[in-house]
C-alpha cells in the first residue's frame, strides 16, 4: 500500500477490523475487554501477522503474506496519531485517577507525539520510547493542524476507535482508509458507516483478500 507522495501530507486510517454488520467495536469495553464483547475477534488477523507478533512481544513467527504487508504499511511515515478518549482507555468521564497510561505498557507502539481527542483534558504524558500523549477538547480540524505541525512532514494517522474515525471522514479529512472486514457478525456495538451514506463517492477502492479469511478493503482520495 503506498502513502503519501513526495512533499504531500495525508490522513490515514489502517488496520480497522470492522464485523460483516458494520461494527468497528463491540458492546461493554472494560479494562479485561478493550473491544467490549467482541474479544478478540476483530484483531486475531492482525496479532497472527509477524508485524502484530513482534508490536506484542511474543516473539518470531507469524504470517508474512497480504496481511503482514499491509499490516507494516500502516506504520510506515507516519509522524503523529490521533486516536479518542475510548482507545486510550476504559475510563469514562472526568479523570479521576490519572495514573492510566494506556493499554500499552511505558513504551508504546507509536514513537510520535499522540493526540487523544477527549471532553476531558489532563496534562500530558511522556511515555519511554518517544510517545506524547496530549489530550485535547478540540474538533477533527483543530486537532488535525496540531497533529500536521508535529508530524514534521509526515503523515498523520487516525488511529481509531470508529467514532473517531467517522467524525473525520464526515468533516472530508481522511485521504487515506484501510478497512478490514472480519466475517463475523456481532449485533451490536459501535458502527463505523453510521451517517457516511455514500462516502465510497470520495474514493477509488480496491479490495484484498486474504487466506486468514478477512478482505481489506482500501479506499484512496480521488484526484480527479
Amino acid at each position: 500500500m503506498t502513502t503519501s507522495p513526495a512533499g504531500e501530507q495525508l490522513v490515514r486510517v489502517h488496520n480497522l477490523g470492522v464485523s460483516l454488520d458494520g461494527f468497528a467495536t463491540g458492546d461493554g469495553q472494560t479494562l479485561r475487554a478493550p473491544f467490549g464483547h467482541a474479544g478478540s475477534r476483530l484483531t486475531e488477523w492482525f496479532f497472527d501477522t509477524a508485524m502484530g507478533r513482534e508490536l506484542m512481544g511474543r516473539g518470531p513467527g507469524g504470517s508474512r503474506g497480504a496481511d503482514n504487508a499491509l499490516t507494516e504499511s500502516g506504520f510506515r511515515g507516519v509522524g503523529a496519531e490521533i486516536m479518542g478518549r475510548n482507545k486510550f482507555g476504559p475510563q469514562r468521564g472526568p479523570w479521576e485517577d490519572e495514573s492510566w497510561r494506556g493499554w500499552w505498557g511505558e513504551e508504546p507502539p507509536f514513537h510520535t507525539p499522540v493526540y487523544v481527542l477527549t471532553h476531558y483534558p489532563r496534562p500530558s504524558l511522556e511515555m519511554d520510547g518517544g510517545t506524547v500523549f496530549h489530550f485535547r477538547d478540540s474538533s477533527p480540524q483543530d486537532v488535525l493542524a496540531e497533529a500536521r505541525k508535529a508530524a514534521g512532514g509526515l503523515d498523520v494517522r487516525i488511529g481509531g476507535g470508529p467514532t473517531v474515525v467517522r467524525d473525520f471522514l464526515a468533516a472530508d479529512l481522511v485521504d487515506l482508509l484501510h478497512v478490514v472486514i472480519v466475517p463475523i457478525v456481532l449485533g451490536r456495538g459501535v458502527r463505523l458507516w453510521d451517517g457516511l451514506e455514500g462516502v465510497e463517492e470520495r474514493f477509488d477502492v480496491e479490495t484484498v483478500a486474504s487466506p486468514a479469511g478477512v478482505s481489506h478493503v482500501i479506499f484512496r482520495r480521488r484526484t480527479s
